[in-house]
C-alpha cells in the first residue's frame, strides 16, 4: 500500500439502484468495499432517485445519473441501464448474475437481454463480474469483447469473525440462508426428513413451504426478514451451514460460514465450487440423497468436519473487503489511465 500513497487522488461515483425494502444486499457490499478503499480513492455513493420500474422512472434515473459522473463512474449493480448516460470511456460496470436471461423467455428476454447486458456492456470501458461461473455464463448469452469483462468476487462482511461453538452431534442446528426457487429449500427439508435436528430458516416461507416442513416433521425456526446481526448471529449459533442452492452468481453464505468457522454443504455446480475450494461438502443440489448424505458426513466425520472448518478460515482470505477493494482500485486505475491516453 506505501506505493499507492504516492499516487494522484481518485474520484470515483457508486452509482447504486434505490433498493426495494430489505433488499440492500449490494449496497451493504459496496459499504464494505468503500471503507476498505485506500486513502488516495474517493468514493462517492450515489443512490438513484428512483426505483427501476417502466420506462420514465429509469429515464429518470440515467438523467440524474449523468449529472454526478466523477473521474471514474462504477455502476454497483442492478441498474445497468444507467451506463447509457454515462462518460464510455470512464465507466465500469459490475454484473451479478445472468439469472433473468435463464429465466425469461420469448420478448421479454430479447428487451432484457438487449437494454440490461448488450447496450450497457457496449457502453462501459471494463466490466466486472463476481465469479469465473458468471464471466463464463455472461459471454455465452452475450457477444462482447471477452478482454473487457473482469472477475472481481464478493467481499464477506466485517461482521463475520470466528466464534467457537462445539458440535452438537445429537441435536445439530442447521442454518438455510434464503427462501426463494434457486435457494432449494423443498429438497433440504425432505433431505432432513426423520434426522434429529432443528432448521433455522433465514427469509420468508411460502405456505407450501411450510406445508413440507409440517408434513416431513421438521422441527424449525424462522426469521422472515432478519437484520444484519440477527444473521450473523444465526451463524453464530448453527452448528452447520446448508447452501445447496440451484443458482448463484457467487454464494456468499458459503464465505460467510467460512468466516464464522462452520462447516458448509453446498453445491457441485456452477459458482459454488469456485467459490468454496476445498472449504465445503459439495453435492449434487438436484438429488435429495446426495444433499442427505452430505449433510450426515458432515455431521458424524468430526475429522472431515474440522479439516473443512480449517480450509474455511484460509478460503476467507480470498474474499476479505481489502483483496476485493484492491482488485477495484487497480480496474480504477487502468480506466484512469485510458481516459487520460484519450483510449
Amino acid at each position: 500500500m506505501g506505493a499507492f500513497t504516492k499516487m494522484k487522488k481518485l474520484q470515483v461515483t457508486h452509482f447504486h439502484r434505490k433498493p426495494m425494502p430489505g433488499n440492500v444486499s449490494i449496497e451493504r457490499l459496496f459499504t464494505d468495499i468503500r471503507n476498505a478503499m485506500p486513502g488516495h480513492v474517493e468514493c462517492f455513493p450515489h443512490v438513484s432517485p428512483c426505483f427501476s420500474k417502466g420506462i420514465f422512472p429509469r429515464i429518470r434515473n440515467m438523467l440524474d445519473a449523468a449529472k454526478h459522473q466523477a473521474q471514474i463512474n462504477h455502476i454497483t449493480g442492478d441498474v445497468h441501464y444507467l451506463a447509457l448516460a454515462l462518460d464510455k470511456c470512464r465507466t465500469l460496470l459490475t454484473i451479478h448474475d445472468c439469472a433473468s436471461l435463464e429465466r425469461l423467455r420469448g420478448w421479454r428476454r430479447m428487451v432484457l437481454k438487449w437494454f440490461w447486458f448488450t447496450l450497457p456492456i457496449w457502453r462501459s470501458r471494463l466490466v466486472t463480474v463476481i465469479s469465473e461461473s458468471t464471466r463464463r455464463e455472461l459471454l455465452r448469452h452475450v457477444r462482447c469483447d471477452a478482454a473487457k469483462i473482469r472477475v472481481v468476487p464478493d467481499c464477506v462482511g466485517s461482521d463475520f469473525a470466528p466464534v467457537p461453538k462445539s458440535f452438537d452431534e445429537s441435536d445439530p442446528v442447521i442454518l438455510q440462508m434464503g427462501t426463494a426457487a434457486n435457494k432449494n429449500l423443498e429438497r433440504v427439508i425432505e433431505s432432513l426428513a426423520g434426522l434429529p435436528c432443528r432448521l433455522n430458516i433465514i427469509g420468508t416461507l411460502t405456505a407450501n413451504q411450510r406445508v413440507r416442513l409440517e408434513q416431513h416433521k421438521i422441527r424449525y425456526t424462522n426469521i422472515p426478514r432478519a437484520t444484519d446481526a440477527e444473521v450473523v448471529s444465526a451463524y453464530a449459533a448453527c452448528d452447520l451451514v446448508i447452501f445447496a442452492s440451484t443458482y448463484e452468481g457467487f454464494g456468499l453464505p458459503i464465505v460467510e460460514a467460512n468466516a464464522v468457522g462452520r462447516p458448509v454443504v453446498t453445491s457441485n455446480i456452477l459458482s459454488m465450487p469456485e467459490v468454496a475450494g476445498k472449504a465445503a461438502c459439495l453435492v449434487d443440489p438436484f438429488d435429495v440423497k446426495a444433499i442427505r448424505e452430505g449433510i450426515l458426513k458432515v455431521w458424524h466425520d468430526a475429522q472431515y468436519r474440522d479439516a473443512l472448518v480449517g480450509a474455511g478460515f484460509e478460503n476467507v482470505k480470498r474474499f476479505t473487503a481489502k483483496v476485493v477493494a484492491e482488485s477495484y482500485v487497480s480496474l480504477y486505475r487502468e480506466l484512469a489511465g485510458r481516459a487520460e491516453g484519450g483510449k
